[in-house]
């Protein structure tokens, strides 16, 4: 404990005025929004073909692609929470910059970047079956399966890019440098949207051209993203792609394995709710399903840019948990929350005033614009709904508290899936939108509950693991 008080105060605190935590969030947020962008694009194109069983495909193919890429994006959080903590270690047990001492952060992105393509690699091959049971577990109707799989068949080979794309998001963010993650992001949306408008209008292509130009557009921001690691850390193209081998010792691949199959077993927990979501909705029909993929577009939009601030929360509860300064943590805890509800007060309102607007883009399809209309009030409150899920995660991520983050999924998995089956089978329509409002309160209560207990018996280091 003296020890820690001692080099306490020998470092500059950690800075966690509210300027600090809108400093590193704003470049996440803009970045974060060019994400969800694409996917609003090629949805609107889709949307505006006149065709309901195109846009109800897309839908089931967003989703499935979900269910297989952010079920990996414990590579983007295992990195982010990873390098914070670095950085704050670092601080501990030396007076020079982290940029200056590269190799334990650029061994955090090489073990990172290494998972990602073996894991690309084998969804690749297994694309067949992949999209085949994918579209049959999410109770494709025949016309819509094929639009999903005429999408997917190119999508696929830009998977291995998007895992990779994870890594670097966690890694640059870990580290504060949100700027390099809106380059980043924001060369990849401009490009996409380019390259689609390209393919779908000059040669035609339909929803094949869609898929293509997010395809090409990730792979060349997987080179921008390498160009601009190399620029952060100073080093020459060979360190960057050199492996040191204390790095890769059996202990620290273990210790990434461990943190990576809990936040695994998260995230797969979470898509697969949304997956259930959108196989309640084709149940119910393509128009309930195009409907309910323009609408959730917003809750894509809306968590993108809360992660902005989940994104501060992470990288300074990181390196406070770095430190062991508990005092500093909990204040980050605090601003971190403020700012957190208050963007989602703003993004509410925003939506409340620019829906009508945002669906006559969508879609000119009447049946799904009357429906999407009817139902656009729970959409709109998504952001005031999903706010306390998204910053709490960014708490937890932060001190890599990876059994924690494990077990309140199973929590969460045994109280949602029941309960949103009554709901839907009650309320229909209205009971997937309840459902997907129970999804994100029931995480924020669970994950509260966690740091609450923490909290109340002083004993943050137990939701840590051992080092």
């Amino acid at each position: 404990m003296s020890a820690n008080s001692a080099t306490s105060h020998a470092m500059p605190p950690i800075d966690t005025s509210y300027k600090r935590i809108v400093a590193i969030a704003l470049p996440v947020l803009l970045a974060n929004l060019a994400m969800p962008l694409q996917s609003v694009i090629d949805t609107a194109i889709v949307g505006n073909m006149n065709n309901t069983a195109k846009l109800a495909g897309m839908g089931l193919a967003i989703q499935l692609l979900s269910l297989l890429l952010v079920s990996f994006n414990f590579l983007q959080y295992a990195s982010s929470g990873l390098a914070a903590q670095a950085l704050g270690q670092l601080a501990n047990n030396s007076n020079t910059s982290a940029v200056t001492v590269p190799t334990p952060l650029l061994s955090i992105l090489q073990r990172a970047l290494l998972l990602a393509f073996v894991i690309g690699a084998i969804l690749l091959l297994a694309k067949p079956w992949l999209i085949d049971f994918g579209l049959q577990a999410l109770s494709a109707n025949p016309e819509s399966g094929r639009a999903a799989k005429t999408y997917l068949d190119v999508r696929f080979w830009g998977v291995i890019a998007e895992l990779m794309n994870f890594a670097f998001i966690g890694w640059f963010a870990g580290q504060g440098k949100t700027r390099y993650m809106l380059y980043q992001q924001g060369f990849i949306a401009v490009l996409n949207i380019v390259l689609t408008l390209f393919f779908v209008f000059a040669m035609q292509m339909g929803l094949a051209g869609v898929a293509l130009g997010t395809t090409i557009a990730f792979w060349f921001g997987i080179m921008m993203a390498l160009w601009l690691s190399r620029q952060h850390l100073k080093i020459s193209w060979t360190v960057l792609f050199k492996a040191d081998r204390q790095y890769f010792t059996k202990e620290k691949m273990l210790r990434l394995f461990s943190l990576n199959k809990d936040i695994f077993v998260r995230t797969l927990i979470l898509t697969l709710s949304f997956a259930w979501i959108t196989r309640l909705s084709a149940q119910s029909g393509d128009v309930i399903l195009a409907a309910n993929a323009i609408l959730l577009q917003v809750l894509s939009i809306s968590a993108f840019a809360l992660d902005g601030v989940a994104v501060s929360a992470e990288t300074l509860s990181g390196q406070a948990a770095g430190r062991r300064d508990w005092p500093r943590f909990r204040i980050i805890i605090k601003r971190t929350g403020i700012v957190s509800y208050g963007l989602a007060i703003m993004l509410s309102a925003i939506w409340w005033l620019a829906m009508p607007t945002y669906l006559g883009f969508m879609t000119n399809i009447e049946s799904v614009f009357t429906l999407a209309y009817d139902y656009h009030l729970y959409a709109v409150l998504l952001p005031l709904v999903g706010v306390g899920a998204y910053w709490l995660d960014g708490i937890f991520f932060g001190l890599t508290a990876g059994s924690v983050i494990r077990n309140a999924a199973l929590i969460l998995a045994a109280i949602f899936f029941p309960l949103s089956w009554l709901l839907y089978q009650q309320w229909y329509m209205t009971g997937i939108w309840l459902s997907v409002w129970c999804l994100l309160l029931l995480r924020l209560v669970i994950l509260g509950g966690f740091l609450y207990r923490a909290n109340q018996t002083g004993s943050y280091e137990k939701l840590q693991p051992e080092a």
